[in-house]
């Protein structure tokens, strides 16, 4: 199956794609009574929800990151890892200039 694999290429794409699915666990945790549409207006207004919904897209990735940990698939969990690293710089970043 093409997730037991061990390499840092999957490592990437899963890095990539479970912030998104953090993001859309936010929104349906929070704001699920809002369009998609609206849920985006409403991340205009209120900046100080971005932070807030990055951090939770981030530990999604820590969850990704953990379960690739744990079965020793260490090429996917760097990748995996560097992804994180790069978001979590963005998400600072955005904290002390947005």
């Amino acid at each position: 199956m093409f997730l037991q694999k061990d390499n840092t290429k999957l490592g990437i794409i899963l890095g990539l794609l479970a912030p998104l699915a953090g993001i859309f666990g936010f929104y349906l945790w929070r704001f699920q009574r809002l369009t998609i549409t609206e849920f985006i207006q409403y991340l205009g207004i209120e900046k100080h929800l971005i932070t807030a919904m990055l951090s939770f897209a981030l530990l999604a990735n820590a969850i990704v990151f953990t379960l690739y940990i744990n079965t020793r698939k260490d090429k996917t969990a760097k990748g995996i890892f560097v992804v994180t690293v790069i978001y979590a710089i963005g998400v600072l970043l955005l904290k002390l200039f947005y």
